[in-house]
C-alpha cells in the first residue's frame, strides 16, 4: 500500500530519547499510512544496534539510514532522497506526537491544495521545573510554539519549526536544506529552516500553522542554564552572518545589528525583571556572534 506520509527523524547520539520517540509512534492513529525513516547522522553511541533491535518487533514500517556527512541538513536531505510518502514530515528525536498527529497532517493537505507546508503546536516537556527567568521572548529558543487554536499564518519572521513540520513532496523535490546551515554535531548553528521557508515565500507558496498538529518536546536540564541560552543566541548571530550571501545583505544586517545594539544599550539599565534582563543580554550576545564571525570572515 502506498504510504501517504514519510516521518523523518534525524538523530545524533541520543539513542535513549530516540527510542522513546519511536515507541510513541506505535501508539499513533493511522500509523499504517506512514513510513518512518531514522537517519543516523554519524552517531558514536549504540544508535544503530538499538534501532535494529527495535525494528525486529515494530508494528509499523521503519527504515534505518546512516548519513556519515555531519550536519542536520545533510541528514534531512538524505531523508528526502529515501522517502516514498506523498507528504514528508520532520519530527525531532526527542519529540512525542499527539495520537492524531499523522491524520492531522494528511487530512489538512488533502483538503487544502493551496498550502505547501505546515507547522504545529510544540509543547515543552521540561526535565526539571521551568526556570522563572524563561520569559516569552526566550521561548522560541526552546522551540516552544503555541499560536492558538485556529489555523493561521505565521507572524513576522516566524516559521514552522523542525521539531514539528511537514511538506508536500513537490516542495522538497525543488528545494533541499542548505548544508552550510543547521546543526553540525553539537554546534548551535541554525537557519536552514528559515532559508527554506524564505524560498517558499519567493515562490508565493503558502504555509501555515495548524493547532491540531501537536507534539511534546523534551527540554533537558542542561538547556535550562542561562549559559546555554546565551550560547544559543550567540550562534543565532553567527547564523545571521552565514545567511548573508551578498554585499547588500551584509550591509542590511550590519545596520540591523547596530540598531539592535543601540536599543539594548538604552533599554538595559531600566530592566528590573530577571528574565527580561537575560533576554536583553541574549540579544547582545547575538550581536556579538554576528560581529565576531563578520570580522573573522573579513580578515
Amino acid at each position: 500500500m502506498e504510504k501517504k506520509l514519510t516521518i523523518a527523524i534525524c538523530t545524533y547520539n541520543r539513542v535513549k530519547l530516540l527510542l522513546e520517540t519511536m515507541e510513541s509512534l506505535a501508539m499513533l492513529n493511522s500509523i499504517k499510512k506512514a513510513e518512518v525513516l531514522i537517519v543516523d547522522n554519524n552517531s558514536s553511541d549504540n544508535t544503530e544496534s538499538e534501532v535494529a533491535k527495535f525494528i525486529q518487533n515494530a508494528n509499523y514500517e521503519i527504515r534505518y539510514i546512516n548519513e556519515k556527512r555531519q550536519g542536520l541538513s545533510f541528514a534531512r536531505n538524505t531523508a528526502i532522497e529515501h522517502s516514498e510518502g506523498k507528504y514528508i514530515a520532520f519530527l525531532d528525536d526527542d519529540a512525542i506526537p499527539d495520537s492524531n498527529w499523522i491524520e492531522s497532517i494528511i487530512q489538512f493537505f488533502e483538503v487544502n491544495d493551496e498550502v505547501y507546508a505546515v507547522g504545529g503546536k510544540i509543547i515543552p516537556k521540561f526535565e526539571t521545573e521551568r526556570p522563572s527567568w524563561l520569559v516569552e521572548g526566550l521561548e522560541y529558543s526552546y522551540t516552544i510554539v503555541d499560536l492558538g487554536e485556529e489555523r493561521r499564518e505565521y507572524p513576522g519572521n516566524l516559521y514552522p519549526f523542525g521539531a514539528n513540520m511537514a511538506f508536500r513532496r513537490s516542495v522538497l523535490e525543488k528545494y533541499k536544506f542548505p548544508t552550510h546551515l543547521g546543526r553540525k554535531g553539537t554546534t548551535l548553528i541554525s537557519g536552514e529552516e528559515t532559508w527554506l521557508f524564505n524560498k517558499l515565500k519567493e515562490e508565493n507558496w503558502e504555509y501555515c500553522y495548524i493547532p491540531n498538529m501537536v507534539v511534546k518536546h523534551f527540554v533537558p536540564v542542561e538547556r535550562l542554564e542561562k549559559d546555554w541560552v546565551l550560547k544559543r543566541f550567540y550562534f543565532q548571530g553567527v547564523t545571521k552572518k552565514l545567511m548573508c550571501t551578498n554585499r547588500t545583505e551584509n550591509v542590511k544586517s550590519v545596520i540591523e545589528m547596530f540598531l539592535k545594539y543601540i536599543y539594548t544599550c538604552v533599554k538595559g539599565p531600566f530592566l528590573q525583571d530577571e528574565g527580561e534582563k537575560l533576554l536583553n543580554q541574549c540579544r547582545q550576545n547575538s550581536i556579538r556572534g554576528f560581529c565576531n564571525y563578520f570580522f573573522k570572515k573579513s580578515s
